[in-house]
């Protein structure tokens, strides 16, 4: 099977599905406790990948986003394979993903999401009489579902492509080499600065903000591209700034302009923690959207700063993403041999981690005090005094996007928080899936 670098490669987000006649391509996903359903025609040369984020829908999901769930979203990909050609009798599929990403606590083995996703999988696909040729789901690691649109093939690989890389020719840096570093990294805009700070004091001053986004033509063109993502829904196009106001609202558009502002300082790092390429901004701008989302279903006064806070919280990882990418297979077997979450590994590894020299970032950038704890205790959230349920927000929406958004990052947030996290914010574990269903399916 060819799945090399003659073929290019579609991925496919959780929440989606893509069906395709025969072509050089390949479809992909990359998948943690998600799971992915690859189904092939052989003869009639039509395949399609689905990738599920739970087994049925809650709340208005099966309006929504059917494709999200095991229960609503493989029929829709059945019926689109049949719609391109493809006969059901001549149907084979594969079944992948669904594991627990660690390190896991006793919430994720009860809740089993990915089991109960798989396990809905396997009965709509029985009842359909579409056998399971290739199937690898549940243990502890992530994985890569590739399903090649020429062979129609599918295969299974680890998330994370082991470059043979070690720590063994590494030198650890020293406080002065991290400083340095620090200082080549780009800064973000400064009106990525002005709006954080605007937002912080409850002061909204848009024409300002707006004017200043009209004189700057790459700020201008991303946030537009950004607006039409987020008004997707709304089928109508956004092309100036005064048509966003109208569809969307200025602290919306704020936040579009934060994320704009971002994307040239995630895009720094390349491929040392995140998986594939922009994945670290993505995971940051999915979890901003994600602890805004939280924020409102747990009545939170100030959803603008949760997005904000989400948005920032990862921002020392631009700094240390070198020295990652010179180690990163070996980084990520310390996480899986030792249990070992992130921080733990970064100070073991580097001698430092991302939320130490986030927090020196936030400092130099002067970003408030709420700011700063946000993106230093991120990770251990008990330990915030100044802004604890924002914190908390925060770390939730983390590791909820490193357990169901596999793809973007070496996101290995530790679980000893989760369920005295949900508590603070008033959440039951029995709505565990309520809130995995806040997870965001399209990215801006």
């Amino acid at each position: 099977m060819n799945f090399g670098n003659d073929f290019s490669r579609e991925y496919v987000g959780s929440g989606s599905f893509i069906v395709k006649k025969s072509q050089t391509k390949v479809l992909e996903a990359i998948l943690g406790t998600c799971v992915a359903v690859t189904l092939c025609d052989h003869a009639a040369g039509v395949g399609g990948m689905i990738h599920l984020l739970l087994w049925e829908p809650f709340g208005d999901g099966a309006l929504t986003s059917p494709a999200s769930y095991a229960s609503t979203g493989l029929p829709l990909l059945v019926q689109a394979m049949i719609d391109a050609g493809a006969k059901k009798d001549q149907m084979v599929a594969g079944i992948v993903g669904g594991a627990l990403i660690g390190p896991v606590s006793m919430t994720d083995r009860n809740l089993d999401v990915g089991g109960r996703t798989a396990d809905t999988v396997d009965r709509i696909l029985w009842l359909e009489g579409i056998p399971v040729k290739v199937s690898e789901t549940g243990g502890y690691e992530g994985r890569r579902a590739l399903l090649n649109l020429e062979s129609f093939e599918t295969r299974i690989e680890p998330s994370l492509r082991m470059s043979g890389r070690g720590a063994t020719d590494f030198t650890k840096p020293g406080p002065e080499e991290i400083e340095a570093a620090m200082k080549r990294v780009r800064p973000i805009p400064q009106i990525a600065l002005k709006i954080i700070r605007m937002l912080g004091e409850g002061d909204y001053g848009w024409l300002d903000v707006s004017e200043k986004v009209r004189r700057d033509q790459v700020i201008l063109a991303k946030v537009l591209r950004l607006c039409n993502v987020a008004a997707l829904g709304l089928r109508t196009k956004v092309d100036s700034i005064e048509r966003g106001v109208i569809l969307l609202g200025e602290k919306k558009l704020m936040q579009l302009v934060m994320s704009a502002a971002f994307e040239d300082y995630y895009s720094q790092a390349e491929q040392g923690y995140s998986l594939t390429r922009g994945g670290l901004y993505r995971h940051a701008v999915g979890t901003a959207m994600l602890a805004e989302r939280l924020a409102l279903f747990t009545n939170f006064d100030r959803p603008d700063m949760a997005y904000t806070a989400g948005l920032l919280h990862d921002i020392g990882m631009v700094v240390l993403d070198q020295y990652i990418a010179k180690v990163d297979p070996f980084f990520y077997r310390q996480s899986k041999t030792q249990e070992l979450d992130l921080i733990k590994i970064e100070q073991e590894t580097l001698g430092v981690d991302h939320t130490q020299v986030g927090a020196q970032l936030a400092e130099i950038w002067g970003l408030s005090e709420t700011m700063e704890e946000v993106i230093s205790k991120h990770h251990y959230p008990e330990k915030a005094f100044n802004a604890p349920r924002l914190t908390v927000l925060v770390y939730l929406s983390d590791l909820l996007m490193s357990k169901f958004q596999a793809g973007l990052d070496l996101g290995l947030t530790s679980p000893n928080s989760f369920v005295s996290g949900l508590d603070r914010l008033g959440i039951e574990p029995s709505q565990f899936p309520e809130i995995v269903n806040l997870i965001p399916r399209t990215i801006i």
